[in-house]
């Protein structure tokens, strides 16, 4: 299993808000967030693991270096500015190893237990092309809003709620290699945003399935720091 990170935004709330680290290094019970991720994807049988940071973030790359992953484990750094997410994961995509792959922000955070039974779901189920982490628990400020059928497929992405609504993107995506032809052409075609990738999947025919996991938080703002402390040790 490949995995991929994206830890290329500027973490500009929390340096307003007095956190001096980078985002990526902020800590959680002691353990920086990215390397957090890192220690969980090993655990769940990763054979590389892809993390893209930008230029101006040299304490984070050189955090990386110092970072020791069993052996086996292919650490692929990519060092670049890029005007958004959806840019950071095609380059990503260039050094990426082929086959299934699970991509998440540095700041999603998750119980390590319930991202393995996921992580697990997604590996033994060949019927899809790739599985959504959705989670009934909303407090994101611009959710992605995921529309399913009685089967847990995904039918479309909404920026607004609607009456039946249950899901909203986790912000934790597993999908295969076949995906990164969308992305290209998302990219060819000046497509903006990760959520718009998410739609171009859908109208592309691809059999998106969702798994629905309780609660999955983000790390935005300082305050959200102690949240997600207790939420991990919870």
């Amino acid at each position: 299993m490949n995995y991929a990170i994206i830890a290329a935004g500027e973490g500009s709330r929390l340096a307003q808000e007095g956190v001096a680290k980078p985002k990526p290094l902020v800590e959680l019970n002691g353990e920086p967030m990215v390397e957090r991720l890192m220690r969980i994807f090993e655990r769940c049988n990763a054979e590389s693991i892809s993390i893209i940071v930008n230029e101006y973030m040299t304490e984070v790359r050189q955090f990386l270096d110092t970072v020791k992953l069993r052996p086996g484990v292919e650490l692929n750094v990519v060092v670049k500015t890029t005007p958004s997410s959806m840019h950071s994961f095609w380059e990503l995509s260039r050094v990426m190893k082929p086959g299934k792959f699970c991509l998440t922000t540095v700041d999603t955070i998750f119980r390590e237990q319930d991202f393995a039974r996921y992580i697990a779901a997604f590996e033994a189920d060949a019927s899809h092309d790739g599985m959504w982490a959705v989670t009934p628990f909303v407090e994101d400020e611009k959710p992605l809003w995921v529309e399913t059928d009685g089967d847990m497929r995904i039918t479309a992405f909404r920026d607004q709620s609607w009456p039946e609504a249950k899901y909203v993107s986790g912000g934790v995506y597993a999908m295969t290699d076949a995906a990164f032809k969308v992305l290209d052409k998302c990219i060819e075609g000046g497509v903006q945003r990760m959520r718009n990738f998410q739609r171009a999947l859908v109208d592309a025919g691809f059999n998106l399935k969702a798994y629905s996991i309780d609660k999955i938080i983000d790390v935005d703002h300082a305050s959200d720091i102690d949240v997600a402390e207790q939420f991990i040790k919870s």
